[in-house]
């Protein structure tokens, strides 16, 4: 059996002309897929023939059927959310794993709705956040889940994008973007969620209150004030 251990540490050192980089393309691609996924970038970047197998789908397929055995034999959704190229559908299937809390079900839609949402926050022009939130809820409901299961499965994709979210100054920005949009009065399933809405002023006034003029954080309070009574001392900076 293959020493993996050691296999891993020598992909950090190898080089085209080292043993591992003589094996044959299957064979890498057997061994990339057991190294952590956290170091596949580093895996990458070791030479132009490592980088050109993580750019094609082969790898991705294989890492797909090792984790998620399933995974090829679930039907396409209708809907305006794409599954994508084989390495869309890895990512979508981790974040489904490991990022969004769904009661330990891998559902590869939630992943690719995660990855949808978290694009289109970060784009200069986005979006108003009540159209993406229909999206998501349309989606849902044509892929066949009640709007009851569509509002709680979006409110969990909104909450877990937010929270991993990096904080810096875009960041800041789109959460005072997200506290300043205005409410509109839209039939369940397509109301937003008290508790996203929470979020997004809870991560303002803790992660981000630094940033705020004196000027926007007075008017960010008075927001939250029209809309969550009471607000947690903690916002008020006590």
């Amino acid at each position: 059996m293959l020493n993996l251990h050691f296999l891993f540490d020598s992909l950090m050192t190898d080089r085209s002309d080292g043993p591992i980089g003589r094996l044959p393309e299957h064979l890498l691609v057997e061994i990339f897929i057991r190294a952590p996924v956290c170091e596949w970038v580093q895996i990458a970047c070791v030479n132009k023939q490592w980088a050109s197998i993580f750019q094609g789908d082969c790898l991705w397929q294989t890492a797909i059927a090792r984790n998620w055995p399933s995974a090829g034999l679930r039907k396409r959704w209708p809907g305006p959310i794409p599954r994508g190229s084989a390495r869309r559908r890895f990512q979508a299937l981790y974040v489904s794993e490991n990022l969004v809390p769904s009661g330990g079900e891998i559902d590869e839609l939630v992943g690719h709705t995660y990855l949808y949402l978290k694009e289109q926050l970060e784009r200069p022009a986005m979006p108003p956040s009540s159209i993406l939130h229909g999206t998501i809820i349309d989606q849902f409901i044509a892929y066949g889940k009640t709007g009851e299961k569509a509002h709680d499965l979006a409110s969990k994709i909104w909450l877990a994008v937010i929270d991993g979210l990096e904080e810096n100054q875009q960041t800041f920005l789109l959460l005072k973007h997200l506290a300043r949009e205005g409410e509109f009065f839209l039939p369940f399933p397509y109301s937003r969620s008290y508790k996203v809405l929470w979020r997004v002023f809870d991560k303002l006034f803790t992660d981000f209150r630094d940033c705020f003029s004196r000027a926007d954080y007075h008017d960010a309070l008075s927001t939250a004030k029209s809309r969550f009574q009471p607000v947690p001392s903690t916002w008020l900076g006590h």
